[in-house]
């Protein structure tokens, strides 16, 4: 019996829903558009008379022509390079009026005829030009005519393809990466030198080397402005013209030598010239921290390596933030602030504030008697370690966490030691010399907590710096992170979303909502006494917000609370209710219990070695039940079922808000 076939996958980049066709009414043109293409460069290769090639190509004045081509073409790379690289990065990165005009100046080039930009170019550089009469009486600079002139009109055609595939790449990259490197102390040009050139280097290349084989080919642009001088500026394709007129045959060749190079620089490139994001650190990368051995905790070293600053320096924090966030913050040396509340309470955009990164806020900064605020990023003394981490994906873990020590120009040598005692100790060492995408998600955000306290910074701001990691390894750093913290001459500001995170790193809680401070409190008292819905259910609560009134409180979205405290009449409250102080019943209760609702099972979930039971009612908001998995296993609670829920009036803490 035969064995069934299995089918072939189809190779990527064909696939096709099924029963799908591709309708003739398009396919006919595009085959013809194709033919249209291919049928010059048959027909090259068809003519080139094959026996003659070595001798047309091996001519004097060919090789001249291809020597005067290529130092023509190179040196019209090189000024590209100088010239419209600043230009990529500015418009990549800076917003300013006119813009867009700048662009269509740029793509300019791209569309005009090339006799008509040598035309242009004579009339701009020419001796009776706008400036060439003035190049000429000034510095003796005659560029028509002469080679370089040649060079001029290649640039002029061939820098746009560079512009637009580095522009493309620049915008594709976070931004991220460079405020880090700044906020690590870099100054503007060598984080362009040593970040974000580098990251975008594979657009680079790509426009270098479009930019490298049409300055090769330029033709219109340099007999118009520069001649067509043998020696001087007969470049390749111009010869190419001369010989059609008397021997078409090496005229065949030599358009196939410049075709070869022109499809060798395509068939290079890929594609890669469109500017597609080349940001390599957007891969995806596994969120688990199990993906490589890292070591365990270092023993003889528990306390700090080094504290991040002189012992005798002590910088206090004092902040008045306006724009999106309006708070006042004063805090002491050594104070470490957890920064809480739910997504879109301004957390991040108060740290970006303190660095000077953001227009929705801004902060009036002083760090111990120094006032920072007119001062730039990379000077302010103040490290940041992302959401995302922004590991520089070019350099190795260790060079990305000796980054901000070589900024300050501590000596290579010496920055790499210090960087791997704080590898070693955030248990990352053996992976040193791995890139970022050869990196979990927890190992990365490991990497980037070494590099940000590596620094030495005066301001360390953490934004959820321990999120990825799991929970053996967040306890371990979070053991590290605390000893660092303990004598640090700083203020630390760390955004967290943990309450373990929020009591045992912080000696005090912020919490935001809406840009403001609902409350600034040590972490006993906001645990006991939360200003905030969020909060409290971050703290594992149930938190209803309401107006007091004679016996309690009446709920905002409906319903009455009965709670022994007493406030005011129409006081704004948040009554808090332990989830343990919850009872579920079968049947409606009687006695003592005060609040009594009917509601039905929406959730079970487990927490440590009780479950968690969400409730909805139509008579009060959700409510979060705790009890015994043998409790509701007695009760066969599940999804769906009715239930009565209890809560006594002792029970209920009243916080105004």
């Amino acid at each position: 019996m035969r064995s069934p076939r299995t089918l072939a996958p189809p190779p990527a980049g064909r696939l096709r829903a099924p029963g799908t066709r591709t309708p003739l009414a398009l396919a006919v043109p595009a085959l013809v558009a194709i033919a249209f293409l291919l049928m010059p460069l048959v027909g090259v290769l068809a003519r080139t008379p094959w026996n003659d090639l070595g001798t047309h190509l091996t001519s004097p004045d060919v090789l001249e022509a291809l020597r005067l081509s290529l130092v023509v073409s190179f040196c019209a790379l090189g000024l590209s390079l100088l010239l419209g690289v600043p230009l990529a990065w500015l418009l990549a990165r800076v917003g300013f009026p006119g813009k867009a005009l700048v662009r269509s100046l740029v793509l300019l080039p791209m569309v005009l005829p090339p006799t008509v930009g040598g035309v242009a170019l004579l009339l701009g550089f020419g001796r009776r030009g706008l400036l060439g009469g003035w190049l000429e009486n000034t510095f003796g600079i005659v560029l028509p005519f002469h080679t370089s002139g040649a060079v001029v009109a290649a640039t002029f055609v061939a820098m746009p393809f560079l512009v637009i595939s580095l522009e493309g790449t620049l915008a594709g990259l976070r931004t991220s990466y460079e405020e880090t490197a700044a906020s690590l102390g870099a100054s503007p040009v060598r984080v362009f030198c040593t970040v974000t050139l580098p990251m975008a280097a594979p657009g680079l290349a790509a426009g270098a080397a479009l930019t490298w084989a049409r300055a090769l080919g330029e033709f219109g642009a340099t007999i118009t402005f520069a001649g067509n001088l043998p020696g001087t500026t007969q470049t390749l394709p111009l010869q190419v013209y001369l010989l059609l007129q008397g021997s078409p045959e090496a005229a065949t060749s030599v358009s196939l030598l410049l075709l070869v190079i022109a499809m060798a620089v395509l068939v290079a490139l890929r594609g890669r010239w469109t500017g597609a994001t080349t940001d390599r650190a957007a891969r995806p990368v596994r969120a688990t921290d199990d993906t490589a051995p890292a070591s365990p905790p270092a023993t003889g070293i528990e306390g700090p390596v080094s504290t991040s600053v002189a012992p005798q320096e002590r910088w206090p924090l004092h902040a008045e933030v306006t724009g999106f966030n309006e708070l006042t913050l004063d805090a002491g040396p050594g104070t470490t602030i957890a920064v809480v509340g739910p997504n879109g309470a301004g957390k991040t955009t108060l740290l970006r504030a303190m660095l000077g990164l953001t227009p929705r806020a801004r902060a009036t900064l002083r760090l111990g008697d120094t006032d920072v605020t007119t001062l730039p990023p990379h000077r302010r003394g103040v490290a940041w370690v992302p959401q995302d981490g922004a590991l520089f994906p070019h350099l190795s873990a260790l060079s990305n966490t000796a980054y901000g020590l070589r900024a300050h120009g501590t000596p290579r040598a010496e920055a790499r030691r210090a960087a791997q005692l704080w590898l070693d100790r955030l248990g990352v060492g053996p992976l040193a010399h791995r890139k970022p995408a050869q990196l979990s998600g927890g190992q990365a955000q490991r990497v980037a907590l070494a590099r940000a306290l590596a620094a030495r910074p005066r301001l360390l701001l953490l934004d959820e710096p321990l999120a990825a990691l799991d929970q053996t390894t967040r306890a371990h750093v979070r053991h590290t992170l605390r000893g660092h913290l303990a004598g640090f001459g700083g203020v630390c500001l760390i955004v967290t979303h943990d309450p373990v995170e929020a009591v045992s790193l912080a000696d005090r809680v912020l919490v935001l909502d809406h840009g403001q401070a609902l409350q600034d409190a040590p972490p006993a008292e906001v645990t006991r006494h939360p200003r905030s819905p969020w909060v409290a259910r971050m703290l594992g609560r149930n938190a209803w917000p309401g107006t007091a009134t004679g016996d309690g409180l009446a709920l905002t979205g409906g319903g009455h609370l009965v709670a022994a405290d007493r406030l005011p009449d129409g006081a704004r409250a948040l009554a808090i209710i332990a989830p343990e102080a919850v009872s579920l019943h079968l049947e409606k209760p009687t006695g003592s219990p005060r609040n009594v609702w009917p509601g039905t099972v929406r959730e079970i979930t487990s927490a440590g070695s009780r479950l968690r039971i969400l409730v909805t009612s139509d008579e009060a908001p959700d409510l979060v039940a705790e009890i015994t998995p043998s409790a509701a296993l007695e009760l066969g609670l599940a999804d769906g079922v009715s239930v009565w829920t209890s809560v006594k009036a002792t029970e209920v803490s009243l916080v105004t808000l």
